[in-house]
């Protein structure tokens, strides 16, 4: 059981660590972590490197949590699996082994293992995020709000003990990794949400 644990976690792990906006840059010869707001994620990717780049971001952090969460379901099973595989890929996205320890924020890898197993609550907190960033354009807040809300739903829905567990260690994680943005916010200096490159 023990080695199976390991396993999915490694495999979660791994899966995680291929930062897609770290790989994305390589192609353009530029690391993302020295630009914009030196996140190594989708919204510095698009001030960075423009849309296309940002939509390959999209796709590779939302592929790897569900291949993520997919192998801890099969290696360790069902369930409690795949919430280990998925919740190690999203600390690999965040501090990725082959990128010295400095990835992204793990939202979007976030959404994609959530997805894999709540799709109500993961949609319902999309939803919340597309009306935020509609009404203030600012994606930090949209993505803070979210995480705050996941646990609450979880809660509320009355979801199993796994995913209760789940939901208050992501939304922790996000919140600290936005603690910057948070600061931000509440100065009034965060840059909002655009679709042109900068």
């Amino acid at each position: 059981m023990y080695l199976r644990i390991a396993l999915a976690i490694i495999a979660g792990y791994l899966l995680g660590s291929l930062n897609t906006s770290l790989i994305v840059g390589r192609f353009y010869e530029v690391d993302v972590r020295k630009h914009g707001s030196g996140n190594a994620g989708m919204t510095n990717t698009l001030r960075t490197l423009g849309k296309k780049a940002a939509l390959f971001v999209v796709l590779g952090d939302i592929a790897k949590g569900i291949l993520a969460y997919l192998a801890g379901y099969y290696i360790y099973g069902g369930h409690p699996g795949g919430l280990l595989g998925g919740t190690a890929c999203i600390l690999g996205h965040i501090w990725p082994v082959f990128f010295r320890f400095r990835g992204g924020k793990g939202v979007l890898t976030a959404f994609a293992v959530l997805l894999m197993f709540d799709w109500a609550i993961a949609l319902g907190l999309f939803l919340v995020f597309i009306i935020i960033l509609l009404i203030t354009r600012y994606v930090s807040l949209g993505s803070v709000t979210a995480a705050f809300l996941f646990p609450i739903a979880a809660a509320v829905f009355g979801r199993d003990v796994p995913t209760m567990v789940f939901s208050g260690i992501i939304a922790l994680i996000i919140i600290i990794k936005h603690r910057e943005n948070i600061k931000r916010l509440l100065n009034g200096t965060e840059s909002k949400f655009s679709l042109s490159r900068k």
